[in-house]
């Protein structure tokens, strides 16, 4: 292993202006691939799939099941020091392009720096560390996001886009799965094979409501988008993101698991970091209602932060997908203004709102919140599915990703 090179996972990080100048939250994970051979990767892959394996799949999917399964069982590298290079990021086309957003070149910026604490145990560095202002526009005097390449020294592997994000402003903090990409991790054998094995799909027009945020709300507009996924597994996520949506910071689960209520409650965790360095802004919260951790966290934040929701939008995926046959629960929506969050259908539910002045429901969609446990497709529109259903349709999924982190830590 000493002579294997080492590779960084370089998460896309958030900074805000603070009294010393920008903050940039640098997070990611070290770590360096094994000799494994394909067959031995087969076998681990297999796991991941149901009624299926590796070898019945199309060519172009065999690949994908096999570089994912390659990213998940590496060796973390602990205890090592990581040094970041910085310059001007181009933008990559027109206004609210994938890849873009709202965000434009930084006028300045370039430097190196080494991050003041050596990788943990689990190859892991999270740390917010201040940068030199080298012609950076204050984010207390401009109303525009700027973006800084960040270089990982060391290896080729480590790059990413860095979000300076203005004090004042919106920003919308999406989920991926089932709201941004077909996963229906709802459904075991679907899910499992839309994320390791299928190339990743948009949500019907799900791209172009997002460009259109892109492209019309004010230039201080921020995209964030959180995955629970394992670090491990999100650049593919990463890649589907900057090729389909405007480009922003990004959140994933990280390995360190020596904090158990932490880990189980890892979204709620990484969604206040994000209100806590930004307590200025307004947020759009974005998601599905497959995901108990969702229905669950996103309301609590309301309540919490009532100045600081703007708006809360929620796929119905009960009323929407006949394979969702596991109730969600919208007890947390109790006490909410009814019109600062909407249950949609499809995306053009979204078009048209006036997000900025807190225009968040569509008057022609019907809500029929409960403030309990409900399933359209199951026809359940109160406590009549008391504990016994849950978003028990993920288990399977999640369980499986878990199993092969465990394998690899």
């Amino acid at each position: 292993m000493a002579a294997k090179p080492t590779e960084v996972l370089n998460i896309p990080p958030y900074a805000n202006w603070t009294d010393q100048g920008w903050n940039v939250r640098f997070h990611g994970n070290v770590y360096k691939f094994p000799d494994i051979s394909q067959s031995k990767v087969d076998d681990l892959a297999n796991v991941f799939l149901i009624d299926t394996s590796v070898d019945q799949l199309p060519d172009n999917q065999k690949a994908q099941a096999r570089n994912l399964t390659r990213s998940i069982f590496v060796v973390q590298q602990g205890g090592e020091n990581v040094s970041m290079s910085l310059e001007p990021a181009p933008m990559q086309g027109g206004d609210g392009e994938p890849g873009g957003g709202n965000s434009v070149e930084a006028p300045g910026g370039v430097q190196n720096l080494t991050l003041p604490y050596e990788t943990t145990v689990e190859g892991d560095f999270d740390v917010f560390v201040p940068i030199q202002s080298n012609g950076l526009l204050p984010g207390n005097e401009t109303n525009n996001v700027q973006r800084l390449n960040v270089y990982t020294n060391g290896t080729m592997s480590g790059n990413a886009t860095a979000f300076l994000v203005p004090s004042e402003g919106i920003t919308f903090i999406s989920d991926i799965d089932d709201i941004l990409r077909v996963t229906k991790i709802y459904d075991p054998k679907e899910g499992l094979l839309n994320s390791f094995a299928r190339p990743f799909t948009p949500w019907m027009n799900m791209p172009e409501i997002y460009a259109n945020w892109s492209q019309t709300l004010p230039n201080n507009t921020h995209f964030h988008y959180l995955t629970t996924t394992p670090e491990q597994a999100t650049r593919l996520y990463m890649d589907f993101i900057y090729k389909t949506y405007p480009g922003g910071s990004f959140d994933t689960r990280p390995l360190n698991f020596s904090d158990v209520s932490a880990t189980l409650s890892i979204r709620m965790f990484l969604l206040q970091k994000v209100f806590a360095t930004f307590p200025q802004r307004k947020f759009v919260l974005v998601a599905d209602t497959s995901n108990s951790d969702v229905m669950k966290d996103y309301p609590q934040l309301a309540h919490d932060f009532p100045n600081q929701v703007q708006c809360i939008f929620l796929r119905n995926t009960s009323a929407t997908d006949d394979t969702m046959w596991f109730p969600y629960n919208t007890e947390g929506f109790k006490g909410l203004n009814n019109r600062s969050y909407m249950f949609f259908r499809e995306p053009n539910d979204l078009a048209g709102l006036d997000i900025v002045n807190g225009q968040c429901l569509n008057e022609t969609i019907q809500q029929n919140v409960t403030f309990s446990r409900q399933a359209e497709i199951l026809g359940i529109h109160g406590d009549s599915a008391g504990g016994k259903l849950n978003s028990g349709a993920t288990i399977g999924f999640v369980v499986a990703l878990f199993a092969a982190v465990a394998l690899s830590l």
